[in-house]
C-alpha cells in the first residue's frame, strides 16, 4: 500500500490482496485444463453411447416371432387358421399380409384386426412371456364367425 492509494488498489481499481490470493490457485489451473477436455470428450461419448443404447434396444419383452393358431367355434369359417406373426417395438406385423394391424401394450394386452378381400377380423386377448389367448370374430363375406386364438412364442 503507498499513501497514494491508501485502500491497497492496484491501477486497475481490483484490491491487490484479491489477486494475491487468486493466484495461489493459479498453479493447479494448468491441471484442470489439461483435465477437462478429455473429460468434457468422453462425457459426451458416454452420453451418445446411452442414447444410442436406448433407442437401439427399444422393443418390448413381448418382441419376436410368434405362432398363432385361430379355432373357429361359431359360423361357417375353416375349423382352424395358423400362421405367424412378428412383434416389433409392441406393432405386430405379418411379412405377406400388408392389412394387418396390432398391438401389444406394455401389460401383455393385444389388439389386433386383418383385412384381405372381403374377409375381416377382428380379436383382442393377452400374451405372457411365452405364450397368450384371446377371442376373435370376423366376416367371411356373408358369414359371421368367431371362436378363440393362441399364441406360442417361437
Amino acid at each position: 500500500m503507498s499513501d497514494n492509494n491508501p485502500a491497497g488498489l492496484d491501477p486497475a481499481g481490483v484490491a491487490v490482496k484479491r489477486t494475491i490470493m487468486s493466484n495461489k490457485f493459479l498453479p493447479t489451473l494448468p491441471i484442470l485444463k489439461l483435465l477437462a477436455k478429455p473429460l468434457i470428450v468422453c462425457l459426451v461419448l458416454a452420453g451418445s453411447h446411452l442414447l444410442i443404447s436406448r433407442q437401439a434396444f427399444a422393443g418390448t419383452r413381448f418382441d419376436g416371432t410368434w405362432n398363432l393358431v385361430f379355432m373357429t367355434q361359431r359360423g361357417d369359417c375353416d375349423p382352424t387358421y395358423n400362421f405367424m406373426v412378428d412383434v416389433v417395438n409392441g406393432n405386430i406385423t405379418h411379412p405377406n399380409i400388408l392389412t394387418f394391424r396390432g398391438r401389444v401394450a406394455p401389460s401383455g394386452a393385444v389388439v389386433a384386426s386383418v383385412r384381405v378381400g372381403r374377409r375381416y377380423a377382428s380379436g383382442s386377448g393377452r400374451l405372457s412371456g411365452v405364450s397368450g389367448r384371446g377371442v376373435w370374430s370376423g366376416r367371411s363375406s356373408d358369414t359371421r364367425c368367431a371362436g378363440t386364438w393362441a399364441a406360442q412364442r417361437n
